[in-house]
């Protein structure tokens, strides 16, 4: 039996709200202290992956592969995602890079790409320099300056000043850092769940 045109778009739809239901906060921040100890390098290089699923070696990674490995250890695969919504969309993301259409090997490691993605499925929320405001699992964009974004997940724990920790990679690996508060905050998402 056909799908009816119309209907497919409704489809997707529904199929990326039941897929972000599905997430769970409390484990995405598990799913990324997981990595912590593992990713001991930063590699910014471009690399072709293999589509779905694709990935560089666990060992090293830049801060967007923090993020997408802990969601895609919930099933949500960012770069499968990402490429699709750019398929259908382009004109809707940065435009950076110079690229006349989207690369499923490079789109869902940008941070300006993530962004949108967030955006556009509606997790994005104010963001402020007042700590409490962040939850465990939110993920949170900074601007380091000099045209270099970068992109972390709220932790569970917290500095002994109270401000939640964040797991990231800023260069060194997989870490959990005081880091909230360090940079300019340029974006704050939230995962939303039933219930949540």
């Amino acid at each position: 039996m056909k799908m009816a045109r119309w209907l497919f778009p409704l489809f997707m739809v529904w199929g990326m709200a039941a897929q972000a239901a599905a997430i769970d906060r409390a484990q995405l921040v598990e799913d990324a202290r997981k990595q912590v100890g593992v990713t001991l390098f930063y590699d910014p290089r471009y690399q072709r992956l293999d589509y779905p699923g694709g990935d560089v070696p666990m060992i090293t990674g830049v801060c967007t592969d923090v993020i997408i490995r802990a969601l895609r250890a919930q099933g949500l695969d960012l770069q499968q995602r990402v490429h699709q919504d750019m398929r259908a969309n382009f004109a809707s993301y940065p435009q950076n890079w110079g690229l006349r259409g989207p690369d499923r090997n490079i789109d869902h490691r940008r941070v300006p790409n993530l962004m949108t993605w967030f955006t556009r499925q509606g997790w994005s929320l104010r963001f402020s320099s007042v700590p409490a405001r962040y939850q465990a699992g939110d993920i949170v964009t900074w601007d380091l300056g000099g045209g270099t974004l970068h992109i972390g997940i709220v932790s569970d724990r917290r500095s002994a000043e109270g401000v939640p920790l964040i797991l990231h990679n800023i260069g060194f690996g997989a870490r959990e850092d005081d880091l909230l508060l360090r940079y300019k905050i340029i974006g704050h998402y939230r995962i939303k769940v039933a219930g949540g």
